[in-house]
């Protein structure tokens, strides 16, 4: 059943049809006619663009994308229904390259890639920026439930250079169709998605419609989830409990040559901040956002443009801070907001033929604003701050014949933060009582550069080889830049250095891939280098809510400073997948993966809260409906830890799932598929700390875990 026409560039958000060097072409293909997703291993001939979500019939086929420069790991929408996250860290803690903050596990754990988090890992919901305040501390959640979404996206490498300077670690896209970009079969489709967690009482619920006639699509959403303290090997972790709801709107007009649609989503959520002295207090946290969002498309007939495309968001986000004080009265400790804005409109040109070979590639520009105010007992922690970005880049790709292309991208920024700088003495220690750093307003004004070369190459057999090597100039943010006192939540008093330069990475990389038959492979090594290293340094000393109380008065407050240094990153992810026995219509086979990261300044000590060296392997089975697995991933001890920093120990996780899906007759039972199924982590009830963590001396991740999951789909 046809649905309704619209230009091949209509990939959901960035899909991967956007990466580096992937220009689309300028011929109307429908929606049918396009392989978002994989259905089979290795991708579809003629496809857009790389992996997508497996459809229940193919649970569990490892996503290679083998026509792109960047590496990218997708977490299908079958995975995240089977697994049911609650935060974006939950869904890629264990993925090759990726951890999470695990600040507090289930909500507030944001995205670690390659050992890199916050203002070098750029999230992104449909292609716009998530507009939150996670960069800002670790104790702050993303406003982004995984119920709903149909896949997400990790993006390493020059693709980042699209989305700024932020990106520089890697790009955390997460897709669903809250703008629609065609009418479905029938003019209705949805889902809906149910789960029970034994570990901590959870329960979640999530469900997506989407329908349409004539040339207007719609989507409507909802979730929520609700969970108690979770169960660890050492006990209830106290305060640990979470509960998030919220939904979305979304519709577009459709017609020969493109779309142009809008969205309005809301979210709010409140959790506890796990950890002693929170716990004590019962530090909690309630985010709330709305948020517009608004995406298009116009394919010309003729001309030098091939498509033309835009993106554009705001949003108003606020948390208010909760606890007791010494007398034990519950009070609010803080009061975060963030106002942001953002748009970004990119002009793939028509392709042209050279002596050397086809040319194609995409000129486009973004800017971006946001303001972030604190108030309340902490609103010392940081005055109020305005960032403006502007941005223009561009991506081009010459294919040369023989499986060889090159690509070549850039990207220039004009970076405006104004803030309040506070001069603290070079020690960070006071003089004595009511010694308090002198203040004064000050703009910062950054014009980072960044360009990236990439050769890709098809080899026998299916695989693909490529080597990419960027440079990248990362401009300090306004935390980093103007931090100045207490944040209760995080236990920490950060002082910021208003006088950061450029952060400057340099990498090269180099991976091989193979996606088609039997045996899947993606490979990946890299070694990056940076000048100017920004980091949170602990001094070991210790403060009360201001700064006169640092040092010897001290308090229950982590003196922490942004600093910089010369550092290197080296590591590799490997994951691989081979079918061995014919099953029914499907395979039984092994999967195995593997990574690590390596990080050291230039004086030998080691960059603190790095992922540790971890190894897995497993067996599955995927035939006629079934889908069962057993693995087991050990992570080995940290000991190479930073200054003031503990080592962390080693730990197994063994995980185990069964499922069944059953396709069913709409006409019948009103429905087009059930999936139900069991799943268990960390059966060996393993006490497992996440090195990546500031508390993981005090917060240990959840024990053993049975959840049932139920899926319709109609």
């Amino acid at each position: 059943m046809s649905r309704k026409r619209y230009g091949l560039g209509c990939w959901a958000g960035i899909g991967i049809a956007g990466l580096v060097g992937a220009p689309l072409q300028a011929e109307e293909v429908s929606l049918d006619e396009i392989s978002v997703v994989s259905d089979k291993p290795g991708r579809r001939e003629g496809a857009a663009a790389g992996p997508t979500p497996n459809p229940a019939g193919s649970v569990d086929v490892l996503p290679v994308v083998t026509d792109r420069f960047s590496t990218v790991t997708v977490v299908s929408g079958g995975e995240l229904a089977r697994s049911q996250p609650t935060s974006l860290g939950e869904a890629l803690f264990d993925k090759p390259g990726l951890s999470a903050t695990t600040f507090a596990p289930g909500s507030a754990s944001r995205p670690i890639i390659r050992g890199l988090d916050n203002h070098r890992v750029r999230i992104l919901e449909n292609g716009t920026g998530v507009q939150d305040m996670s960069d800002l501390g670790e104790d702050h959640a993303v406003p982004i439930n995984p119920l709903i979404n149909d896949r997400i996206e990790v993006i390493r490498g020059p693709a980042g250079l699209r989305y700024g300077s932020q990106a520089v670690g890697g790009v955390v896209s997460v897709e669903n169709n809250r703008i629609p970009t065609s009418i479905p079969p029938g003019g209705i489709a949805g889902r809906v998605t149910t789960g029970y967690s034994a570990v901590d009482n959870g329960r979640n619920g999530a469900a997506t419609v989407d329908a349409g006639s004539g040339n207007v699509a719609v989507h409507a959403d909802a979730f929520k989830s609700v969970a108690d303290d979770y169960n660890t090997p050492l006990g209830i972790q106290r305060n640990s409990f979470n509960e998030s709801q919220g939904g979305a709107f979304g519709t577009s007009y459709l017609f020969d040559r493109g779309f142009v649609g809008l969205s309005f989503s809301h979210f709010d959520s409140v959790y506890g901040i796990p950890g002693l002295s929170a716990a004590a207090q019962r530090t909690r946290l309630d985010p709330v956002q709305d948020k517009l969002q608004a995406r298009g498309e116009y394919r010309p007939l003729d001309g030098p443009f091939a498509a033309i495309r835009f993106w554009a968001g705001g949003s108003n986000y606020r948390h208010n801070e909760f606890g007791t004080d010494a007398n034990g009265v519950e009070e609010i400790a803080a009061v975060f907001k963030n106002r942001a804005a953002e748009g970004r409109i990119e002009f793939d040109h028509v392709p042209v033929e050279t002596a050397f070979g086809t040319l194609s590639g995409q000129l486009g520009v973004q800017a971006d604003r946001r303001k972030l105010r604190i108030s309340g007992a902490e609103g010392g922690l940081l005055r109020p701050t305005d960032t403006r970005v502007q941005a223009a880049y561009l991506f081009e790709e010459l294919a040369l014949g023989g499986g060889l292309r090159f690509q070549a991208a850039g990207r220039i920024e004009g970076n405006r933060v104004a803030g309040t700088q506070a001069l603290f003495p070079s020690d960070f220690l006071p003089d004595g009582p009511g010694d308090e750093p002198v203040e004064s307003r000050r703009i910062r004004r950054f014009a980072p550069k960044s360009a990236s070369f990439g050769a890709l190459q098809d080899l026998p057999y299916g695989f693909v080889a490529s080597l990419t090597g960027s440079y990248v100039e990362r401009a300090p943010t306004s935390p980093e830049l103007f931090s100045r006192g207490p944040h209760e939540a995080s236990a920490t008093f950060e002082i910021g250095d208003p006088n950061l330069k450029l952060e400057r990475a340099r990498t090269v990389e180099l991976a091989i891939r193979r996606a088609d038959g039997p045996f899947r492979l993606d490979a990946t090594g890299y070694v990056t280098r940076y000048t100017g290293f920004v980091y949170k340094r602990l001094t070991g000393f210790t403060c009360g809510d201001t700064f006169d109380s640092c040092g010897l008065r001290g308090g229950d407050l982590r003196q922490v400073v942004y600093s910089q240094a010369g550092a290197t990153f080296a590591g590799a992810e490997i994951a691989s997948q081979i079918d061995l026995v014919p099953v029914g219509d499907g395979f039984a086979g092994i999967s195995a993966q593997y990574d690590f990261v390596r990080a050291q300044f230039d004086d030998g000590s080691f960059v603190p809260r790095i992922p540790p060296h971890r190894v897995g392997g497993g067996v599955f089975l995927r035939a006629d409906g079934w889908f069962a697995q057993v693995s087991l991933l050990h992570a080995f001890a940290q000991t190479q830890t930073g200054a003031l920093e503990t080592p962390t120990p080693g730990y197994n996780d063994l995980k185990a799932e069964v499922a069944y899906s059953r396709p069913l007759d709409p006409a019948v039972h009103g429905l087009s598929e059930v999936t139900l199924g069991l799943r268990g982590t960390n059966l060996l009830d393993d006490v497992i700390r996440n090195a990546a963590s500031f508390r993981k001396d005090e917060v240990v991740l959840p024990g053993r875990n049975v959840r049932l999951f139920l899926t319709a789909r109609f």
